[in-house]
Parts: C-alpha cells; sequence; structure tokens
C-alpha cells in the first residue's frame, strides 16, 4: 500500500483553504456591493420624495399639479385589494395544501396537479393578467372592479402559497397526529387543532412572501384595466380602483420634473406600508411559533 506524503497532505489542505478563503471573500463582496446599491437607491429615493410627504400627500387626490397631487384613492385601493387578495387567496391556498398533502391519494393525478401548480410559480405576471382579463372582466363581466383586480391578483399568488402552504404541512411530525387520532380525535378535529396550528409560521411566511409580490405588481392590473386617475375614494368591490404601483408609474411617466419626486415620494409610501403589513404578518408569526 502507497503510503501518503504528510508534505503532499499539508500542501493539499493548505490549497483548499485558501479556496475557501476566497469563496468566502467573493461572497462577501457580492452581499456587499448589493447592499451598497440597495442603500444608494433608498437614499436617493429618500432624498427626492421626502419633501413631498405630508398630510396633504395622504389627503389629496391626484392632480395634474405637481405641489397638489397625493395618493388618497390610490392608498386605500391598495388597501382595499390587499384585504382581497389576502383573504381569497389564503383560504384557497391552504385549502388547497391541506386536501394535496393529508386528503388526497397520491396518484399520477395529484402529482401533476402538485408539478402544475410549482411550475405556475414562476409564470410572468402579465399572463395571470391576460387570464384574469379574459376570465373575470368578460366571462363573469365584473368590469374593471375592484373585485376583479382582487381576484386575478389572488391567482397570482395562490401557487406561492399553496407551496408554502404544503411544506409548512409536511413539517408537522407524524406523531403528533398519530396521538390526536390515538386519543379518539376525527381527521378533521386533528387538521384544525394540531396541524392547522403547528404549520401556522410556515404557512405565514408564504403568506407573508406572496402579499409583498402582489402589492408591488402593476402589469396584471394594468392589463385588467385598473385606472390611473381617480379622484374619489372606491366604496364597493364593484366600483373602478387605483393602486399605488400604477400611481407612481403614471406619475413617472410624465415630463414634468416635480412629478418624478412625487413619484419617489409614493415609493416610500409603498415601501413603508410593505415594511408595515410584514412586520405585522412576522409578529404573529413568531407569536404562534413560540405557543407550538
Amino acid at each position: 500500500m502507497k503510503l501518503i506524503d504528510r508534505k503532499e497532505i499539508k500542501t493539499h489542505m493548505r490549497s483548499r483553504l485558501q479556496r475557501d478563503v476566497f469563496h468566502q471573500m467573493m461572497f462577501i463582496c457580492s452581499a456587499l456591493f448589493s447592499l451598497s446599491v440597495l442603500v444608494i437607491l433608498l437614499y436617493r429615493i429618500a432624498l427626492a420624495g421626502i419633501t413631498y410627504i405630508d398630510i396633504g400627500f395622504f389627503t389629496h387626490f391626484s392632480s395634474r399639479k405637481a405641489e397638489q397631487a397625493g395618493i388618497a384613492a390610490a392608498l386605500w385601493g391598495t388597501v382595499s385589494l390587499m384585504v382581497i387578495v389576502a383573504f381569497v387567496s389564503l383560504l384557497l391556498g391552504v385549502g388547497t395544501a391541506l386536501y394535496l398533502e393529508e386528503y388526497a391519494k397520491k396518484t399520477t393525478l395529484t402529482r401533476m396537479i402538485e408539478l402544475n401548480i410549482q411550475t405556475l410559480a414562476g409564470v410572468p405576471s402579465v399572463v395571470f393578467g391576460l387570464l384574469g382579463l379574459t376570465f373575470f372582466v368578460y366571462m363573469m363581466n365584473l368590469g374593471q372592479s375592484l373585485l376583479a383586480g382582487g381576484l386575478t391578483m389572488s391567482l397570482l399568488v395562490l401557487p406561492t402559497i399553496v407551496v408554502a402552504s404544503q411544506e409548512a404541512l409536511k413539517s408537522v411530525p407524524r406523531s403528533a397526529l398519530e396521538a390526536s387520532y390515538g386519543l379518539g380525535a376525527t381527521k378533521w378535529q386533528t387538521m384544525c387543532r394540531i396541524v392547522l396550528p403547528a404549520a401556522f409560521p410556515g404557512i405565514m411566511t408564504g403568506c407573508i412572501l406572496a402579499v409583498s409580490r402582489a402589492i408591488g405588481e402593476a402589469a396584471p392590473l394594468l392589463v385588467i384595466g385598473a385606472l390611473a386617475f381617480i379622484n374619489y375614494f372606491p366604496v364597493g368591490i364593484m366600483d373602478e380602483f387605483t393602486v399605488l404601483p400604477i400611481q407612481i408609474f403614471n406619475w413617472m411617466s410624465r415630463p414634468q420634473e416635480e412629478f418624478q419626486y412625487v413619484a419617489a415620494a409614493g415609493i416610500l409610501v409603498l415601501l413603508a406600508l410593505l415594511i408595515l403589513m410584514n412586520a405585522a404578518a412576522v409578529i404573529l408569526r413568531n407569536r404562534k411559533q413560540g405557543r407550538y
């Protein structure tokens, strides 16, 4: 048997350690570069838009004059749309994941359904806009309403919630289900009192990611005909609406330089709303996680 030279081993280990240090430095440089770009971008947006944020900016409607422009209708439309999206997508997404994971038999059909759901998670958002235009706007005659927009955006985020909910349900120990069945609980009681509470943190993580994607999307809503100029609050779910991304897009497309600053202020509000929603969801998730 050939003996291994200690000097050769040290040389080999030194080479591996050098490659390891090199890769670590590459990763650190990549992270620092990404963070620096993000910081510069946020700094420029804040510098341009902070002077336009005041009480009037939240109470005024959109205007052709930059100094009178506000986000009242767009902010109300965004919050209303997110309520519809969260309710519909959470109900359908968690229900679908629960059925596929706990009730449906593992057949070729169910595997094909799961594969299609995972594929839909990577489909461009404009495709969901075309689907919403065809089905909700024209076939169901919902028009350019808040309900049509909410259902369209629910289709957009539904695959993400289903996949995340399935992974959360898989993480629940089987021993907990067996113990529940051993105590005489029915399958539905086990799902409601054991499985769903234990999987709640993972489900909330998927919902955070999904709603975060939906709140910044403008392409599907532009396809279904969401308006860019509204000077009233949408009262019912069948009223026409606008949202912050579309309002920001409209301001950015105007030639006046002042509207670029107004758009920057709208971006700051959109970021703040996104952070607030995520923070609330994270706090709720952590409380449930600590309990179960």
